[in-house]
């Protein structure tokens, strides 16, 4: 772990932990309801990349926007969503987060500053450098994250907006997780060269960083968000952390590209969760009756929340149109 004053960070660490644990949490029961049948269409899991998505929303205000993917259950949650109204959403249910339309690849919540998933590989590009251009034309201080995966490094559109931040110094941070495959393919087979590189051709200042590690993402991250704020950015952060699932739900038998004693390794040797738990048990933070009490608490409030969302009604059919066209 990333050396840190912990004595002095205690609140702090326990939320990030939290924060991970509930992410982790959430994913294990959407994976349960897509086995069992209850939801509609596909989800992405984001299991075993927690530490980017918290170590990145906790250097973040409720001011501060993020962009996210269609992997982007971890983004929503690490930027202050709730267990209920993401389960009625995934379900369809009106109290959802976009009344049951928007589904796991589109949820949005602009209360805490998120400005929606994607389900378009880099899709949400565009929208995150916009964001970042409409702050400081406000001459507003808040800073947008744009999340995208290895494979939306092809993408051109990432190419023209890097351009215009980059002229511009737009507050906006460019974050790659890579995640070592995009889709069925291996990252080195699909992306030539550095993908720091890419930016660095923009003059954008780039970073790459341990996306296990809960700690150094943090660190970095509120450097580069200060730094936004006084006008310095933008910034690109490229975060090396795996899938422990498929591509999606529906991706069960993945010999055929990757090892399973190389998901193996990343579960047992380089997870987030088990990391970060044994130096807050290390450093005297918490002790392993506090954690499991955490981690029963979180399982309680998950299944909780997964049965109020079955039991909760779906939208009307009059509102078929609504917040589809404009009047």
């Amino acid at each position: 772990m990333a050396k840190a004053k912990a004595k002095t960070n205690t609140e702090e660490y326990l939320r990030m932990y939290r924060q991970m644990v509930r992410i982790r949490t959430f994913e294990d029961n959407a994976n349960q309801l897509y086995l069992s049948a209850k939801m509609p269409g596909l989800t992405h899991m984001y299991s075993g990349e927690e530490a980017v998505a918290v170590g990145i929303c906790e250097a973040l205000t409720d001011d501060d926007r993020i962009t996210s993917t269609h992997r982007g259950h971890g983004h929503c949650v690490a930027k202050g969503a709730e267990f209920k109204e993401m389960f009625c959403e995934l379900l369809g249910k009106e109290e959802g987060y976009c009344r049951g339309k928007g589904g796991s690849m589109h949820i949005a919540d602009q209360s805490h500053g998120n400005l929606g998933a994607n389900a378009i590989v880099g899709g949400s590009m565009g929208i995150a450098t916009g964001s970042a251009l409409r702050a400081k034309l406000q001459g507003k201080d808040d800073v947008t994250v744009c999340f995208f995966g290895d494979g939306a490094t092809a993408q051109g559109l990432w190419y023209e907006v890097m351009n215009m931040a980059a002229l511009w110094n737009l507050p906006v941070i460019y974050a790659c997780e890579n995640n070592g495959y995009s889709e069925y393919t291996r990252t080195d087979e699909i992306a030539a060269g550095s993908i720091t590189a890419r930016a660095e051709a923009f003059g954008i200042e780039a970073h790459k960083v341990d996306g296990q590690d809960v700690l150094a993402v943090n660190e970095l991250t509120q450097k580069l968000v200060a730094r936004c704020r006084k006008g310095e950015g933008p910034f690109f952060i490229e975060l090396e952390t795996y899938r422990y699932h498929g591509h999606h739900v529906g991706d069960i038998n993945r010999e055929y590209y990757r090892a399973k004693d190389e998901e193996k390794d990343w579960r047992e040797n380089r997870d987030p969760i088990t990391r970060f738990r044994a130096y807050l048990v290390e450093q005297g933070i918490a002790s392993e009756d506090d954690i499991e009490a955490m981690n029963a608490e979180i399982e309680k409030d998950a299944a909780e929340a997964v049965a109020y969302a079955e039991a909760a009604p779906y939208p009307d059919v009059s509102e078929v149109d609504m917040h589809v066209y404009a009047d």
